[in-house]
């Protein structure tokens, strides 16, 4: 127990450092961990991001990276695990960015647990490696962009951001794109990347039917006068969320289950972030 203390106070101690230097520096995308923490020398071939507040990260952060991972598996695959932190200079609440931080690199550890088991293997090197980065750009195609040119990754590397459906309105919602309030600012990401969309049939989203009518919609053209191109509902892969009687995983019941029921945490988080949620006493105030 004390070894697994240490390293969680080793963990705090670098990303608190790696974030205040990145803060205080003029770049927009950095990655500041690893696992491995010795990358692997392999080229990826695509690149899987997962842009989130990891407030903190779930079970079901661990389905939508571990369904994705599962069509491209081994190490030609790569995670980008991404942070926004507009507002780094300011305290993030209710966790601190230094503490998701953490939580992302543990939970980055357990995703490759889970994926060295269900493939049945003994060797880690032959599993994705998981990226953990920082960025302080607000927007989608911002982010993207970014990542593109920094530097880190190869600049032809196709990337794949993982997105919920109510992520994928806020996309093609024109009002996000001043001056002109047009979707074509889009036109460079889906040229060249892709969105892989994780349905969410419910009230307020309406069911499967509508939410494939949505992309349908795009597909026959239906967008066009706000700018958007046909073609790029075939960059668009809508997948399966959680079937109809799983339980509803969420950052927010992660939160109350830390403050009222630390039992129920092992339903909505993996074993490393539940350990590090209980021992640092994280979201026991609002």
């Amino acid at each position: 127990m004390t070894d697994i203390a240490d390293m969680a106070a080793n963990l705090r101690a670098q990303y608190a450092s790696a974030l205040k230097r990145f803060t205080a520096s003029s770049k927009a995308f950095e990655v500041v961990g690893s696992a491995p923490v010795e990358p692997l020398s392999v080229t990826p071939k695509v690149l899987y991001v997962l842009d989130s507040s990891f407030n903190p990260p779930t079970l079901a952060h661990l389905r939508i990276a571990s369904s994705a991972l599962a069509e491209n598996p081994g190490p030609s695959s790569r995670l980008l695990l991404l942070l926004a932190t507009q507002n780094a200079d300011k305290p993030s609440k209710p966790a601190l960015f230094e503490d998701r931080l953490v939580m992302m690199d543990l939970f980055a550890r357990d995703l490759r647990s889970a994926l060295q088991s269900s493939a049945g293997t003994s060797t880690p090197d032959t599993l994705p490696q998981v990226d953990i980065g920082l960025t302080k750009k607000p927007y989608f195609i911002d982010k993207a962009a970014e990542i593109e040119t920094s530097g880190v990754y190869p600049k032809s590397l196709e990337q794949v951001h993982l997105v919920g459906y109510d992520t994928l309105i806020r996309i093609f919602n024109p009002k996000y794109y001043p001056p002109t309030h047009t979707l074509q600012p889009l036109e460079p990401f889906l040229t060249q990347h892709r969105l892989r969309v994780t349905m969410r049939p419910d009230d307020e989203w309406g069911g499967r039917q509508e939410q494939e009518d949505y992309l349908r919609h795009l597909a026959q053209g239906g967008r066009e006068s706000e700018g958007a191109k046909k073609e790029w509902a075939q960059r668009i892969q809508l997948v399966e969320g959680k079937a109809k009687d799983d339980q509803v995983v969420s950052s927010t019941r992660a939160r109350q289950a830390a403050k009222s029921q630390p039992n129920d945490l092992d339903l909505l988080v993996t074993a490393n972030v539940r350990d590090y949620i209980v021992s640092h006493g994280l979201y026991k105030e609002d």
